[in-house]
């Protein structure tokens, strides 16, 4: 079948893999048909990416077809469009019987721990597939990011009318961005990137918006909220410089979210911490039910998806379109890869 490999930092190979010969009884055999390119598979390709090693199929942004499936309570079957849940977690540790199997000690996602779905077939747990009657594939490959977003604006707990800031506007806080508003707070969006904020004003109708490169953050979050500053404040840049500045961003008995993840330690004045009794908050991937959410979101018309997928390739071209993904100029949302 065929197959894309990143075989090292910034070398993809284009190959023929055996596809799958068994089938587990807990297991069903999936086509994949879009993969959606994530910030994660761009820090990968750069050799930035934590917890991930070499070589690696990527992909675990997914919309697939069900080729065989045993029988199973979950109602899947043969020809059903599913998205793929990409996160393996154990089931037995102490998060998993928690409730919280996307803090799984022992997690293994897709396309990062484990081999992903940029092949034509793959073999996934019964219970990581989410059916739907009415979404396409394409659809379906951005169930996965919407979920993030989603799992950060329940962590946080936003209300209408807050004022929540998000900080980066790429996939990820774009998702944050759009499931803050379904929770109704009155959201800014700050980025460096005038393209990208730009397209959270004409997609997303945003009226506040901040250019973090020619504008002095705080002034205007001051001007914004009359000088309150946002009740709850979303970092999703990944950005170690950014992720401390966003302490100095956030109102008196505020949140701090922090969605992007950085490979190095963050400092913060605990003397001003403590006087605005600030809550801080981490985030990591999503839930079953975060997935479940963004279906139904998806399915209502909640969530528009049309403006999300920006650039869309065939798998046998894909490697040549991959280092122009990384450039800012290219205007690139979501990348979509067909199988």
């Amino acid at each position: 079948m065929q197959t894309i490999v990143l075989e090292k930092p910034g070398h993809f190979l284009l190959t023929e893999t055996a596809a799958p010969e068994t089938l587990p009884n807990d297991q069903a055999l999936v086509r994949i048909h879009r993969v959606g390119i994530c910030g994660t598979d761009l820090h990968a390709y750069r050799g930035k990416q934590p917890f991930f090693s070499y070589p690696r199929i990527l992909g675990h942004e997914l919309g697939v077809e069900i080729v065989d499936v045993p029988p199973n309570e979950a109602g899947i079957q043969v020809g059903d469009r599913c998205a793929v849940e990409p996160y393996l977690n154990c089931g037995e540790c102490i998060a998993c019987t928690r409730g919280k199997p996307n803090c799984c000690v022992s997690l293994q996602v897709l396309g990062v721990h484990t081999d992903g779905g940029m092949r034509e077939y793959i073999t996934v747990p019964i219970t990581k597939l989410h059916k739907s009657n009415q979404l396409a594939l394409e659809q379906l490959a951005l169930v996965e990011t919407l979920g993030i977003g989603a799992h950060a604006v329940d962590r946080a707990g936003v209300v209408p009318d807050e004022f929540v800031l998000v900080v980066g506007a790429g996939p990820i806080g774009l998702s944050v961005t759009q499931l803050a508003l379904i929770a109704g707070a009155n959201v800014i969006v700050m980025d460096i990137n005038a393209a990208r904020l730009d397209f959270c004003r004409r997609q997303f109708n945003i009226e506040y918006t901040i250019n973090a490169q020619e504008e002095v953050p705080l002034d205007r979050l001051n001007a914004m909220t009359a000088g309150n500053l946002p009740t709850t404040v979303f970092d999703a840049t990944g950005n170690l410089t950014s992720m401390e500045q966003a302490f100095s961003y956030v109102a008196h008995g505020g949140r701090l979210v922090l969605v992007g993840l950085v490979q190095a330690d963050i400092t913060f004045h605990d003397p001003d911490f403590h006087r605005r009794e600030l809550t801080l908050l981490s985030t990591r991937i999503s839930t079953p039910a975060d997935f479940a959410r963004i279906i139904t979101l998806m399915e209502t018309g909640q969530i528009d998806t049309t403006p999300w997928i920006t650039h869309s390739v065939p798998a046998d071209e894909m490697i040549g379109a991959f280092p122009l993904w990384l450039e800012p100029a290219s205007g690139v949302i979501k990348a979509m890869v067909s199988f």
